[in-house]
């Protein structure tokens, strides 16, 4: 049996093949097209994703860094109370509390800052006073107030008294 004999031609065939292959083309490109959107969607679906991580543990750190704001207030009273306690029987125990909250803001990522002796930076100390003597200018001599690191943001700089040159007459 030939082509002719069903009812086509070869031309007719050979059109209907050329017609086929073209929607072929056709639906490929078809195909392509939503593949590549696909892969778009998906990557625009990932950086939404760490986005939202990021947001997420950008609250969590803000809540944080209140909360421990919150607390130094508590630990600069057992900072002041602990030496009024010296011949207290209790000082031992107060002394413990106080180790086991520094231990626990430590854990997330409390620091204090270390200043007396260093030189002054305005982004980690706050100048309260300042007093003639013979140590190098700008360098802190006394820690008025303590200040601290919480992991790498400074969430209260350290209060401090700062050396003044002396005049020489």
């Amino acid at each position: 049996m030939t082509g002719e004999a069903i009812g086509f031609t070869k031309e007719q065939l050979a059109e209907q093949v050329e017609a086929l292959k073209k929607e072929l083309g056709e639906q490929t490109r078809l195909a392509e097209e939503r593949l590549n959107q696909l892969h778009y969607l998906q990557a625009d679906f990932d950086n939404y994703r760490r986005w939202s991580e990021r947001e997420k543990g950008s609250v969590i750190a803000l809540a944080n860094e209140n909360l421990i704001r919150d607390i130094l207030v508590i630990l600069d009273d057992f900072e002041r109370a602990l030496p009024a306690l010296e011949l207290e029987e209790n000082r031992e125990g107060m002394s413990m509390i106080h180790r086991k909250l520094m231990k626990i803001l430590d854990e997330y990522g409390l620091q204090p800052i270390e200043c007396v002796g260093k030189k002054f930076d305005p982004n980690l100390h706050e100048v309260l006073c300042k007093e003639r003597c013979e140590q190098e200018p700008d360098t802190i001599i006394e820690e008025i107030g303590k200040g601290y690191h919480l992991k790498s943001k400074v969430i209260r700089p350290s209060r401090v008294k700062i050396a003044e040159r002396v005049l020489k007459q």
